[in-house]
């Protein structure tokens, strides 16, 4: 949320709501969860409550399915819960321009470079195949 920002402040948010629709109009049933939603004031948080809740971040992120990962430029918040969710066998899909970015390339199932190339591999339903070809245990037959 604060990349590469020097200030206490924030990158435009803006996204966010746009893709939370995406998402959840593409998987219904599913918890989508927005880390800024509930905390559109982090900035000023004290070091405690900011360490409290970049902390319950990640354990969600060692705990959900799916991790989106919007990067448009290098965050270090996001990369460790890139790292979490990768290391805890998540599927991370990352939308970002830094396709070489190690980070990016090693945590990440699938990159896209941009949301409409995310939106168009939901679409086509590739990401589903991804997933569920994630999800099965290999070497298992399939029905």
């Amino acid at each position: 949320m604060q990349g590469s920002h020097v200030s206490a402040c924030v990158h435009d948010q803006s996204y966010r709501d746009s893709l939370h629709n995406i998402v959840q109009g593409h998987w219904p049933k599913a918890e989508v969860y927005d880390p800024f939603a509930n905390h559109t004031e982090s900035v000023g948080y004290s070091s405690g409550h900011a360490r409290d809740v970049f902390c319950h971040h990640i354990r969600m992120c060692q705990q959900f399915d799916v991790l989106i990962a919007y990067v448009p430029e290098a965050s270090m918040g996001t990369a460790i819960e890139m790292w979490e969710a990768h290391t805890n066998a998540r599927f991370v899909i990352t939308i970002t321009p830094l396709i070489h970015n190690w980070v990016v390339q090693i945590t990440s199932n699938r990159v896209y470079e941009n949301t409409s190339a995310f939106v168009e591999s939901l679409r086509s339903g590739e990401i589903d195949k991804l997933i569920e070809q994630e999800r099965t245990p290999h070497g298992s037959p399939h029905d």
